[in-house]
């Protein structure tokens, strides 16, 4: 079992930066694959980030690339999602997830096993 805690959330101005922390419980941290997710108002939860149990494999998805870095610290028990150049499309509640699959930092929700409950960021214009 792992538990996860979002944190790092806030308001912030369009161009602002912000860091996302997700901690997790555990000792087994590095045994997971780590994934960064946001659910925006009417809208289904989409697939930002994700990096493998070492950090040697890392996908981003389209809104994330270029603007957004994935980092893990598994002395911590922390994964990182730096946010730069925000924009109001960004607001959302994002989540982190581990995911069994320590290897291949995997895209899809469904590979994911546990959830955290999230963090608000909102972007104001």
């Amino acid at each position: 079992q792992v538990q996860l805690v979002e944190s790092g959330g806030g308001l912030v101005q369009t161009g602002g930066s912000l860091r996302l922390s997700c901690a997790a419980s555990g000792r087994t941290f590095s045994s997971y694959s780590m994934g960064w997710f946001r659910q925006a108002p009417g809208k289904e939860r989409e697939f930002l980030a994700s990096i493998n149990w070492i950090g040697t494999i890392i996908n981003y998805a389209d809104p994330a690339q270029g603007r957004f870095t994935i980092s893990r610290d598994n002395a911590r028990n922390t994964v990182y999602l730096q946010m730069n150049s925000l924009k109001p499309d960004d607001t959302a509640v994002y989540h982190c997830a581990a995911s069994r699959l320590q290897f291949g930092a995997p895209l899809a929700q469904r590979l994911y096993d546990y959830w955290g409950q999230g963090t608000q960021v909102t972007v104001s214009s």
